[in-house]
Order: structure tokens, then sequence, then C-alpha cells
């Protein structure tokens, strides 16, 4: 795979990724409702199982560990499907262009489950479940904002060249006006949309704004671990 790589060209991860959370959101449309709603729950993050009902809700205890993981891949509805598929291509793309298959699902599923934690320490015993891709995707964001701005376009490409662009230190990036600016917007309209009634990505529930947050933030601190080129200086001598 080479950095020249058209730009529908989707990489085998995103794809893989997209196609799993397509697949169940057809299989729960055949499903009888009961079912379907038994089956939501089992993958669904639930903060109500970590004091004390986990007995009582389909999964049992083992669905407290699973959990942290499933509840990606299932979601509210076709919008919700589709709004965070159409995000997932945006970034996961490019992140997944740098960092490979295997790096791509590891660290995708790291901020998934940092998003979850944080979930559930501000919603301790709650019962309405949390479900969609979203706090690893805007993990996947967060990553990606530390090379995207810095990527240089030849002048016979259509794309800027993502793979080759320079890794932003952390402390580089914190420093970037652009991703300073574009992390502040992000924050500002999850909070809104979390905070207020408004409905977003076709959700008929409220939005875990705080997951998106907090798998962001993972994905922020953790990128540099993965990526295989490493913070580079340039980023810094560049502005």
């Amino acid at each position: 795979m080479t950095s020249r790589e058209p730009m529908l060209n989707v990489p085998r991860a995103v794809t893989l990724a997209a196609g799993l959370m397509i697949g169940i959101q057809v299989v729960r449309g055949l499903l009888p409702d009961e079912t379907d709603v038994a089956f939501l729950l089992s993958l669904a993050f639930i903060p109500a199982r970590y004091s004390g009902a986990a007995v009582e809700l389909p999964g049992g205890y083992l669905t407290a560990v699973t959990s942290f993981v499933t509840y990606m891949v299932v979601h509210g509805g076709w919008m919700h499907l589709l709004v965070n598929v159409a995000w997932m291509l945006a970034f996961g793309t490019a992140v997944a262009r740098r960092i490979g298959t295997r790096g791509f699902f590891v660290f995708s599923i790291l901020c998934g489950i940092a998003g979850a934690l944080t979930h559930l320490v501000l919603h301790w015993g709650e019962m309405a479940p949390m479900v969609g891709a979203s706090a690893a995707i805007s993990g996947q964001m967060a990553g990606a904002l530390r090379f995207i701005f810095f990527a240089k376009r030849e002048p016979d490409e259509k794309m800027p060249d993502f793979v080759g662009a320079p890794l932003a230190s952390l402390a580089t990036a914190l420093r970037d006006h652009r991703i300073v600016g574009f992390v502040i917007f992000w924050v500002v309209l999850n909070a809104y949309f979390g905070l207020t009634s408004v409905s977003f990505g076709g959700t008929s529930g409220g939005i875990a704004w705080e997951a998106h947050i907090g798998g962001f933030l993972c994905g922020l601190l953790i990128f540099g671990f993965f990526d295989p080129r490493g913070p580079s200086e340039a980023t810094s001598q560049s502005r």
C-alpha cells in the first residue's frame, strides 16, 4: 500500500470495521423485537452492570468485561451507524494507512475502552445503555490531527501525502493553532449536542459526549506509540 493511493481506495482495516458494524445492524433488523433488544443489551455498555445489576441484565457477568469492546459495533439505528462510518472513512482511513490493520484495531479498541471508562466514571450506576463506535472514531480523529495538518501535496497529486507526513509530538500538536482550534470546536460541538435535547446522527437517546472526549484524549496521547515514524522535529521547524 503506497501513499499515492486513490482517495476511494479504502484501507482493509476500515473496510472490515465498517463491514462488521453494517453486518450486525443487518442481523438486528432480521431479529424479532424482543430478541433484538436482548441482543442489543448484551453488547451495549451499561454502567449499572458495575454497581450490582449485571446479573439482572442480558449476558450476565461476562458482559461486564466484553461490553467494553462490544458496545462499539452496535448502533442505535441506521443513521447513527452511517454517520459513524462516514467519520471513520474521513479520519480512520488516514490512520489505518499509517499504522496498518493490526495497529488500527488495537489503537481504536483502546480509545473505545477509554471512552467507556470515562462514561462509567461520570454515569456510575445508570441503566441507560451506551452504543456506537463514536469514542473509538474520536480517538482516530485525534490521532489523525497529529499528522494531517503537516502533510504536503505534490503538484501532480490530488491528495496530500498523509502516509509520509511527519508526526507532530504531543507538545507541538498542543501548540499548533489549527489543532487547538479544531479541538475547541469539536469539544464545544459535542458538549452542545450532549447537554441539550438536540438529536444528532439519528440517535433516539442522549449523546454520550463524555465518552467521545475520553476516546479523543486517549487517541491524542497514545497515537505516537503506534506510529512507526515517531514524532518529528520537522513539524516545529516548518511553522
